[in-house]
């Protein structure tokens, strides 16, 4: 925006100018041609009246003494017709044709004594001419050959001093364009700022009042509005930390009063019901703990984004780490589950050097634990491959596998909150899974991706942007292991 209306201002101002220098130019262009030619029409008139005292009295020698005079003056040619006599001074040549022209012309007593105007890259002369005589008889004619390479140089001069005089005008109107632009802009792009963090965080900081008195007044506007939202978003997120908090201690109290039952209990029917209801409970415990898990990742992820923007400089972005011991362990803690359900476990060998990435290790546990807990669960009897993989600009820790997949509309629904494939509807879950990893890959500066696997199943990647750390840290070497 700041460059469109940037642009649209230095047009204007460009034009202005322009249109200013033109005016400037044109009179000085019209008052040189004006003086020049009231100079030149004095100096013919002179000549015609010692013309006509010469034609009443017959002696031209005076006159061609005074034409001499003239053209070693200004170097300009003139040539006089005096009845049948013609006279020539300053190397006029009086046979060219636009001098026989102009002297018939004469004749039939008329008068030419305008100039073209001055241009300032403009040459050669002009001709103007009179005739001079008694009120009811032409006697001759007098024509001056006008040499404007003077006035030329000083209208030269004139455009130049308007020419730089245009410049540093242009200069300080695109300078004051450009201040009064930032001066409008700058409260809306801060306030377009501070909308995107709200989206993202449900927080931002107050915006500070300047510009003009209109922005002014939206920015106080907005800056209560966030506060309001933002006060309502933490209420709802703390609402739902808290209530699923609370809700473990009489759901505990459930379970131990359904163990004392089921030793009550004495037929098949009975125990089938009881296992059925602790069944149930077992999916409210993991959905509150699924719950509680989100709360604190949104937490941890709007935290993330203030950090980004600079909101929150007293908290301190984690110490790069290498990630493979993290997935390592990871593997080793899920090659139990994994056995029970069929799956086979590979960890990729370690990248040389080791790649490292800004991240809490305690974070990057629990996204490399939830996506290889989806694996085992979803994709049964498949091989999970684990790997951390360095690529141009970034770091990517990969758990894919070779099962059934999901399909282009399903990964983009798969970090929703509660969301679950129709395929995978019989097996136990609380489609929040993706959604904290999401949310915590987004509080560390990363993001979640999933995709296709090759040649079938899916791959989920947490990308992590490159530290520059990574390309001058050489670590021992790591081999392969596997579960």
């Amino acid at each position: 925006m700041r460059l469109r209306v940037l642009g649209v201002l230095s047009v204007l101002c460009l034009v202005v100018v322009f249109l200013i220098s033109g005016t400037i130019l044109t009179s000085a262009s019209r008052e040189l041609t004006q003086e020049l030619q009231i100079n030149r029409a004095a100096s013919l008139n002179r000549l015609a009246q010692v013309a006509f005292d010469a034609a009443g009295d017959g002696d031209t020698a005076r006159l061609q003494r005074e034409m001499d005079t003239y053209s070693g003056l200004y170097g300009e040619g003139i040539v006089v017709r005096v009845q049948e006599q013609t006279l020539a001074s300053g190397g006029l040549d009086a046979g060219r044709p636009d001098v026989q022209n102009a002297l018939s012309l004469a004749r039939l007593n008329v008068s030419n004594t305008t100039l073209e105007p001055l241009e300032p890259l403009g040459s050669g002369s002009q001709l103007i001419f009179r005739p001079f005589g008694s009120a009811s008889q032409v006697l001759g004619a007098v024509l001056l050959d006008v040499h404007a390479d003077a006035a030329r140089q000083k209208l030269r001069e004139r455009w130049l001093g308007v020419g730089v005089a245009a410049l540093a005008l242009a200069a300080v109107l695109l300078v004051g364009a450009a201040r009064v632009t930032g001066w409008v802009l700058r409260p809306v792009l801060r306030l377009d700022s501070a909308l995107h963090e709200l989206e993202r965080t449900g927080r931002t900081g107050s915006l500070p009042e300047d510009g003009p008195p209109e922005l002014r007044e939206l920015s106080r506007s907005f800056t209560a509005m966030a506060r309001t939202v933002s006060a309502s978003m933490a209420a709802q997120r703390q609402l739902i930390a808290d209530t699923s908090h609370q809700l473990r201690n009489p759901v505990g109290a459930l379970r131990l009063r359904l163990d004392l039952l089921q030793l009550e209990l004495k037929t098949a029917r009975e125990h089938d019901a009881a296992e059925r209801a602790v069944a149930e409970l077992d999916r409210v415990e993991e959905i509150l703990d699924g719950v509680l898990k989100l709360a604190a990742a949104e937490h941890r992820a709007s935290e993330g984004y203030l950090r980004a923007a600079g909101s929150l400089e007293e908290l301190p972005a984690p110490d790069p780490m290498d990630p493979f011991p993290v997935l390592q362990g990871e593997i080793e803690r899920a090659a139990p589950l994994a056995e029970q359900a069929g799956c086979r476990l590979v960890l990729a060998p370690a990248p040389q050097p080791p790649a490292l990435v800004s991240c809490h290790p305690a974070e990057l546990a629990q996204m490399a634990a939830e996506l290889l807990n989806n694996a085992i669960k979803y994709a049964r009897g498949a091989t999970i491959t684990a790997a951390v993989r360095p690529e141009p600009g970034m770091v990517a820790v990969e758990i894919a596998d070779d099962g059934p997949g999901l399909t282009a509309a399903e990964r983009a629904s798969a970090a929703t909150r509660f969301w679950r494939s129709p395929q995978h509807a019989s097996v136990p879950g609380t489609g929040l899974g993706m959604t904290i990893v999401g949310e915590l890959a987004a509080a560390n500066g990363a993001r979640l991706v999933l995709a296709d696997a090759v040649p079938h199943g899916l791959s989920a990647r947490i990308e992590f942007p490159a530290h520059p750390a990574g390309h001058a840290l050489h670590g021992s070497s790591r081999g392969g292991a596997r579960a």
